[in-house]
């Protein structure tokens, strides 16, 4: 037996001994995951096991989490990057899986045209394996020269640039390879694609850069391979018979989820236009951003386009919306400071006075409710802002705002309504569809417009379809499983949430508690997320910053070593079952400027946390730390 059989061996016996977690779960735990050795810790200690003739299910389940979010990477995409890393001969960090066909090409042509360096694109699959050239050229200003060829032997040798390969080949045996290729871009037809980036003529500096571009790229704006693709893949390279009848079932019924889906989507947003489902919040909002810079360029030619963000909301979406500024010359980036001391309504008509001003196109991105304060703007005040006409420097009338707003914690309010009071504001509204739309078990994410942002919705769908980045059929069929049923689970999550923070308020009146009033929650912002912040001493600001921070990580642990069945260190919520804590200057914020994270405590509570348990535990905290 070869060393490439044992290994297929290996493989088969993981297989056999799969943890259920594994193909389920959209979020793992951050107490077991370092963000630094990100799959590279998990793939060491497999192996370790492995070696050790360890395949238990339990030992394979206590494994360090390869990546804290399967957008970014799971145990089975780690562990099909590894196979596919030994069957061709390079590092396991060399390959990468992705759920889009067109993503990794597009990734490398980010990069290159950042970096002014040439590309060429060979491919001898039957048709250009980019989607829209036309529109990567003069929106992306992507450049690059396309070439269909028979094998790999056909590339001529290239003095500069990076050499793609794009093929169609069995996953099984190795690819083709020459000295002048840099990547091949292998497309499966059915499960998405893998990137091998070779170790031929790239220096090892360069070789490693390219590997964390791609990276990005795929943490930011497309996913890994899904954990069922990534399964499917595997048994198909050790030989494994599967039954894919499930598969075919799902693949059948695409198409009536997805109408499913579209039903709820509209009956929750108000939105009366077909909306679009893609494989993840950041695909979506991927979409959304270029279909809205598209759009300002057709409506404002020539003019400067103006991203209004918050600085500390999402760190994907900061991230996301700067690495857009940095592509486009003509795209810039302007902070919206909206929690604690700054309000949200007024400092967007200060950002847009300053836009008008220089006569540029605003594009207005906010959460609603605030992430991680859960605070909600006067919405008669946030329409009257948005509405506002004013003029530029030379008295004339200024680009009027469209507006792009995150609901993934209220994903049940009728924003997009008709009789909504940003109904005449070009609104575009997006929810993550890993949270309450699927309770967690999936990853799909998806957006709606109300009828005044009609026209904009058909230039989001032409970003998203070249991107590759729809929601595949898995994704659709957990959606219309779970979303029927979200309304009611936001309700009963919400009323947890609310008891729990009664229980605090009562137990602790001096602690700092981020919460939707009562008020709101009557007009519908029923988050079942609040923020905490932990009375806490010290001679300076300084002192009880520290202090706070120290203490809010021990009540995190505490719950989680008290419940570790009911409470989990992780980012999430929404979810099914238990409760979810996390510090968003350490997580969600992971890539938000230093000053503006929060380092306070999130806790999310689903339909069937046990309120009385938590509470009892809290309390037991607080005597502990001699808080009460």
């Amino acid at each position: 037996m070869n060393s490439i059989d044992e290994k297929f061996e290996m493989v088969k016996k993981i297989l056999e001994n799969l943890p259920k977690s594994w193909v389920d779960l959209t979020t793992h735990r951050l107490d077991i995951y370092d963000e630094e050795q990100a799959k590279s810790q998990f793939l060491e200690q497999l192996l370790a096991l492995l070696l050790s003739g360890d395949y238990s299910t339990k030992s394979l389940e206590e494994l360090p989490t390869a990546y804290d979010y399967i957008r970014l990477g799971h145990q089975l995409s780690s562990i099909l990057e590894w196979i596919l890393a030994e069957i061709n001969g390079v590092m396991s960090d060399n390959v990468i899986t992705f759920t889009s066909r067109t993503m990794p090409i597009l990734a490398i042509l980010r990069n290159n045209c950042l970096t002014g360096t040439a590309t060429y694109l060979y491919y001898n699959i039957d048709t250009q394996p980019l989607i829209d050239v036309p529109r990567l050229e003069e929106i992306y200003g992507y450049k690059f020269e396309s070439h269909k060829i028979t094998d790999a032997s056909e590339i001529p040798e290239h003095s500069d640039g990076t050499v793609i390969f794009v093929t169609q080949s069995d996953y099984k045996s190795p690819l083709m390879v020459k000295s002048n290729l840099d990547v091949t871009v292998n497309i499966h037809p059915h499960y998405g694609s893998a990137m091998v980036i070779h170790n031929s003529k790239l220096t090892p500096l360069v070789s490693d850069e390219l590997v964390k571009d791609v990276q990005h790229v795929r943490r930011r704006e497309t996913i890994a391979m899904t954990p069922v693709n990534a399964l499917n893949v595997l048994h198909e390279i050790v030989g494994n018979t599967q039954d894919l009848s499930d598969n075919r079932k799902t693949e059948q019924g695409k198409t009536e989820n997805r109408n499913k889906v579209y039903d709820c989507i509209q009956e929750n947003t108000g939105s009366t236009l077909t909306p679009l489902i893609a494989s993840s919040g950041l695909s979506i909002q991927y979409a959304i951003l270029m279909g809205l810079v598209e759009d300002a360029m057709k409506q404002s030619p020539g003019k400067s386009i103006e991203i209004i963000l918050p600085p500390n909301c999402y760190g994907g979406t900061n991230d996301q919306a700067r690495r857009i500024a940095d592509l486009i010359p003509n795209v810039g980036i302007v902070d919206l400071l909206v929690d604690g001391e700054q309000n949200l309504v007024s400092s967007l008509d200060v950002a847009l006075k300053e836009v008008a001003l220089s006569d540029s196109a605003p594009i207005v991105l906010a959460e609603i409710p605030t992430n991680p304060r859960v605070e909600v703007p006067d919405m008669d005040k946030l329409a009257d802002t948005l509405k506002a006409e004013r003029k530029n420097r030379a008295g004339d009338l200024a680009v009027a705002p469209v507006f792009m707003v995150d609901q993934t914690f209220c994903p049940n309010v009728r924003l997009l309504h008709q009789e909504s009071e940003l109904a005449e504001v070009k609104t575009i509204s997006f929810s993550s569809g890993s949270k309450f739309p699927s309770g967690g078990r999936c990853i799909a994410g998806y957006c709606a417009a109300n009828n005044a942002a009609k026209e904009t919705m058909v230039l989001i769908s032409k970003h998203l379809i070249l991107s590759d980045n729809e929601a595949i059929a898995h994704q659709l069929s957990t959606l219309a499983e779970n979303m029927p049923s979200m309304p009611e689970r936001i309700s009963k999550a919400y009323n947890n949430a609310r008891r729990f923070v009664t229980h605090i308020q009562n137990l602790l009146p001096e602690s700092n508690i981020n919460f939707v009033s009562t008020e709101l929650a009557e007009q519908g912002f029923t988050p079942s997320v609040f923020s905490l912040d932990l009375p806490s001493t010290g001679q300076t600001k300084e002192d009880r910053e520290a202090n706070k921070r120290i203490l809010n990580k021990k009540l995190i642990d505490h719950m989680i070593t008290a419940f570790p069945g009911d409470s989990k260190y992780c980012v999430s919520y929404g979810q099914l079952r238990g409760c979810y804590w996390t510090i968003p200057a350490t997580s969600t914020q992971g890539t938000t400027k230093e000053n503006d994270k929060d380092y306070i405590v999130r806790v999310a509570l689903s339909p069937d946390s046990d309120v009385v348990k938590l509470s009892k535990s809290f309390t037991q905290f607080c005597h502990q730390e001699n808080l009460i």
